[in-house]
């Protein structure tokens, strides 16, 4: 199945207000959370502290994630919005919910739900068919959860009524292994380098070429208005030193 190749920093999370009967179910989710905090992947999800969804975010956060939430303010009393997320955003109507949801994130997974999980994937599934979004749809849930919904895809398509690929459109996972060896996943938490710049007038020379050596320093200010990058200034010294 072809979707984007780009590294995924955060995964829409679509699941069930309850835990339903089997506890692999939470365990499942759980996992999840897990795998996100290892790996360094911001989990979205509906906002609520109820069921699959409530299991998945505080594991998340438990061990160290980052979890958006996005609730309706009419499901703030029912599925009760989790505490101590990175970011929780209130709005007014499900469509806000799902636009938001799918705008903050780079891939999108199902675990086992209700018919409100599988209005989220359904609406997911026909952006990604009518070429809207090209984002990793999976489906994840133990037992052959999701079989009976592949079946139906599938004699969607060949009732005529879809395409023959429409069952490609989302990929079945057995198991959290499954996802962890997606090529898209990071292999550990993602770090960004933010640029340092000194004023170069102030700073005595060898101090200067202990922090370039150290790697401290990625841009030296000269003057008023002049940036030079380090690589660039390395290149001077040598020079100089001809």
């Amino acid at each position: 199945m072809r979707h984007t190749t780009a590294m995924i920093r955060s995964l829409l999370l679509f699941c069930g207000s309850r835990s339903g009967h089997d506890p692999a179910h939470a365990e499942l989710a759980a996992g999840l959370g897990r795998l996100c905090a290892a790996r360094g992947v911001t989990l979205v999800y509906g906002g609520g502290r109820v069921g699959l969804m409530g299991v998945a975010a505080r594991a998340c956060k438990a061990d160290g994630g980052r979890v958006i939430g996005i609730i309706p303010r009419l499901l703030m009393t029912t599925e009760i919005a989790q505490d101590g997320l990175d970011e929780l955003h209130v709005v007014e109507t499900l469509h806000e919910r799902k636009a938001l949801m799918h705008r903050l994130s780079d891939a999108i997974i199902a675990l086992p739900g209700s018919i409100g999980t599988l209005d989220e994937l359904f609406e997911s599934l026909t952006w990604r068919e009518l070429g809207i979004h090209d984002k990793p749809i999976w489906l994840l849930g133990g037992g052959g959860y999701w079989q009976p919904l592949t079946a139906l895809l599938t004699h969607i398509g060949g009732a005529g009524f879809g395409p023959p690929h429409l069952d490609q459109r989302a990929e079945p996972l057995d198991n959290l292994s499954a996802l962890s060896e997606t090529p898209q996943l990071p292999l550990e938490p993602l770090t960004v380098r933010i640029p340092v710049a000194i004023q170069l007038t102030g700073i005595g020379r060898s101090k200067l070429y202990e922090l370039i050596s150290a790697g401290e320093v990625d841009i030296v200010k000269i003057g008023a208005s002049t940036l030079i990058t380090v690589a660039s200034l390395r290149r001077l010294i040598q020079k100089s030193r001809r």
